[in-house]
């Protein structure tokens, strides 16, 4: 077997982050395989980098400076797919799949639910379920490895002020803890998939997102939003799962994968 690591980072702009110690982040850790979200660029507007991760893939939204996926591997891939398969949901950019000899890899980023809840319904009754029935049909072929910002804190131990986000008989809830994005993501867990990090390490209250107001990073009231979920079959394989709470340059932290294969 082979030990890989793996690293997901919502960069909130790739062009951003590049001014603010990506490449030396990238350097530091040294991953197999970097996987990000929310490029808000299309390669040509980004200078070549990465040069020793010979496999670069990106799946940009058609819309500019908004959403987008790319991956950067130092271990060619069997096989590339961009999307979802569904026209109306790929326009975003928000998913890339790589096929390996023993997994597959899904980079994701999932549609925020936005203020007021405007994207919920499309979320709940579109969104979810279809990813949810995309990487159940890839694990009929091998183990899956999902990665990115997934736009939801699970449990109440993944957000620094549950009781003040959580819906109630009063009021329908924040985007990312409402009871229907919450009960989407336990759809994963009860369909087989781990969420590595919980796992591996129950009672831990750590945060992968913060907004940028009120110094939220600095008062770290936080939600954990971002993460591994794997096939039920790789729980042996696992290593360790961790957030990099400690790296700045996003309104994101990266997470990180170690694991067998």
């Amino acid at each position: 077997m082979t030990k890989l690591n793996i690293i997901s980072w919502n960069v909130n702009g790739i062009r951003a982050v590049l001014k603010k110690g990506f490449l030396d982040f990238v350097t530091k850790y040294d991953p197999d395989i970097i996987c990000i979200q929310e490029t808000k660029a299309h390669p040509g507007q980004v200078d070549k980098m990465l040069d020793d991760y010979e496999h670069h893939y990106w799946n940009s939204a058609e819309k500019k400076g908004y959403s987008g996926t790319a991956i950067f591997s130092k271990i060619r891939p069997l096989n590339t797919k961009y999307g979802i398969g569904i026209e109306d949901l790929d326009k975003e950019g928000r998913m890339i799949t790589l096929e390996f000899n023993k997994f597959f890899l899904v980079n994701v980023y999932t549609p925020n639910s936005k203020r007021g809840l405007a994207r919920l319904e499309y979320r709940h009754k579109t969104w979810d379920p279809e990813f949810l029935k995309f990487v159940k049909q890839l694990e009929k072929n091998k183990p899956v490895i999902i990665c990115g910002d997934l736009n939801v804190a699970h449990q109440e131990i993944d957000l620094k002020n549950p009781q003040t986000n959580k819906t109630t008989k009063s009021k329908p809830g924040n985007a990312g803890f409402t009871d229907q994005e919450r009960e989407r993501f336990d759809k994963i867990l009860e369909a087989g998939f781990i969420d590595t990090f919980r796992y591996l390490h129950p009672e831990e209250m750590k945060y992968t997102w913060w907004s940028y107001m009120f110094h939220a990073r600095t008062k770290n009231i936080g939600w954990r939003i971002d993460y591994f979920c794997i096939s039920k079959i790789l729980k042996n394989n696992l290593k360790e799962a961790i957030i990099l709470n400690e790296v700045l340059g996003s309104d994101h932290c990266p997470v990180g994968l170690e694991i067998e294969v």
